[in-house]
């Protein structure tokens, strides 16, 4: 028993197919934004829609789409939840210890008694650095939960961290998505970075500024200005160097890190005005150790990430990390979807990561801080120890339980309409819009990581798709790439996976409706923005 995805399968047409393959996310996000179903359930009649649209409509076997399904189901635990699990956990042990209260007095430090500023440096730079090392979740997790800990409310919490993530989210992990869409759209990855970084300094320049519209309406943007300002055109700057001359591999940590010390350095020369109710608490008695300890969970994931991605010196880290990697085939389905051309469709090889998941790295790093804690407790000011540590993980675990339900039925579904085609029929019909495609193509990476959640899923899915089509309108296909990538960062912000995500970290069950109503206004402008920047790049190309 064999499958090959058709994107004209409904009446021979590639629109009716389109049409069709559209209706379970159609489903979702009218089930999620209008009658305001739980998020779980969503997920779960989206995923019901997507399996009888993918036998009847398709004609994918029905024992091939539901392994399809247990496939997505099982790529959302690992390697999605096993991150977002470690990543919370590994938060959680700074609430759990009690050293909050130090995490916000060391930002109070650093943003000069200003929350808008810590939040802006803590959405922006902080979540970039995260982006860039680890990606796949764990940044919108922690950085999310760290908003909520210095004392923005939940709401504006998740936003700022969406909507603040996503200009990094195509660097992210060591830029695997430019990696994905350059081998898979037959260009260098290096090629397809220079161009993104001809795109993405356009708009992380101002996303700052966004942010602050988001934490703080028009007075934060008039109070704060010049720090956004700056923090923008530094950090993209940061992305044009690093990606076009340097390492797009470190493109999002480069830039986040330089974006960060050029508002700590203009904060040591200038002081905005900062109203009594966005005035945060004077940090007494603070000493330098306890900073530190506050903080450790957050360094230390630098370091953790930076050693195990970069340390090639005597060892090569991570070749040595990634060959504990096991791939194998999904039984009962690799072998029997089958490409265009009759060769075996590659995307059923299931990857388990062990030590090279950023899942492992992120709970090596919470063994490390509640051992930590465990044995220092600032002069008995922070009791703790490392078996209370080790139950946070259950208590996270617990807590994320509906999170962990939505992510893994909303990666099914993703599953089900990549491998029966209907992802590819949407694809395919955009793509037949001539010249006029260059200014939609972004919004084909846009819809791909609205539905899987993942960057690198939108470019596996979609990058050959953009360099035929540029072949065929005599577009530069390192741009349409490029711009498959930025758009899936946008995608992002809506993403099913992204709100739950980021719902959970800042303890809002069932917030994912309020999120996606607030956030989507912020996605689909900046797509705009991003298709007008596209479109007049391929001209001028």
């Amino acid at each position: 028993m064999t499958f090959i995805a058709a994107t004209d399968q409904i009446g021979g047409s590639v629109f009716l197919s389109a049409m069709t393959g559209l209706f379970p996310l159609l489903v979702f996000f009218v089930l999620l934004g209008v009658f305001k179903v739980k998020t779980h359930w969503c997920a779960i009649i989206s995923l019901a829609v997507a399996l009888v649209v993918a036998v009847v409509g398709f004609k994918m076997p029905t024992t091939l789409a539901l392994l399809s399904a247990s496939q997505g189901f099982a790529f959302g635990f690992m390697p999605i939840l096993y991150i977002i699990i470690a990543a919370v956990w590994l938060y959680n042990l700074t609430e759990k210890s009690g050293r909050s209260a130090d995490v916000r007095a060391a930002f109070n430090v650093v943003g000069r008694g200003d929350q808008r500023v810590q939040a802006l440096l803590i959405a922006f730079s902080f979540c970039g650095l995260l982006e860039g090392l680890a990606g796949f979740g764990a940044p919108v997790a922690i950085v999310a939960a760290m908003l909520v800990t210095i004392g923005v409310s939940p709401i504006r919490a998740a936003l700022a961290t969406i909507v603040g993530n996503a200009i990094n989210v195509g660097f992210g992990a060591m830029a695997i998505p430019v990696t994905t869409a350059g081998r898979l759209g037959g260009q260098e990855p290096t090629a397809v970075a220079t161009a993104m970084s001809h795109i993405t300094p356009f708009i992380a320049a101002f996303v700052p500024l966004v942010l602050l519209g988001i934490l703080d309406g028009k007075r934060g943007i008039k109070h704060l200005w010049p720090a956004a300002l700056l923090s923008g055109l530094v950090t993209a700057f940061g992305h044009f160097w690093a990606a076009g001359f340097f390492s797009y591999e470190l493109t999002a940590v480069i830039a986040s890190l330089l974006g960060f010390a050029a508002v700590t350095l203009l904060l040591q020369v200038w002081r905005p005005p900062t109203p009594d109710d966005v005035r945060s608490e004077a940090s007494e008695g603070l000493s330098a150790s306890r900073a530190t300890l506050a903080l450790m969970p957050y360094w230390l994931v630098v370091i953790v990430f930076g050693v195990s991605k970069l340390w090639t010196i005597g060892i090569n880290v991570p070749q040595l990390l990634a060959s504990t990697d096991i791939k194998f085939g999904w039984p009962g389905l690799h072998g029997h979807l089958l490409e265009a051309s009759g060769q075996v469709n590659n995307s059923t090889i299931f990857t388990v990561q062990w030590l090279s998941s950023p899942g492992t790295l992120l709970a090596l790093t919470a063994l490390i801080v509640a051992a930590v804690y465990g044995s220092t407790s600032s002069d008995g000011k922070f009791p703790f120890t490392f078996g209370r540590g080790i139950a946070t993980l259950g208590f996270t675990i617990v807590s994320l339980r509906i999170a962990i339900l939505t992510i893994s039925v909303v990666m099914a579904l993703a599953y089900v309409m990549n491998f029966s085609g209907q992802t590819a029929s949407i694809g395919a019909w955009m793509a037949g819009a001539g010249m006029g495609f260059v200014f939609i193509s972004p919004v084909l990476g846009w819809i791909g990581t609205a539905v899987t959640g993942s960057a690198t899923s939108a470019n596996a899915l979609f990058a050959d798709l953009q360099a035929t089509a540029a072949a065929k309108v005599g577009a530069d296909p390192t741009i349409l790439l490029g711009a498959n990538t930025v758009g899936g960062g946008l995608g992002k912000i809506i993403s099913p996976q992204n709100l739950a995500i980021a719902s959970g970290a800042v303890g809002e069950d069932n917030a994912e409706p309020i999120i996606l109503r607030k956030a989507l206004p912020y996605s689909l402008g900046l797509l705009v923005v991003l298709s007008i920047i596209v479109g007049t790049l391929s001209f001028i190309a």
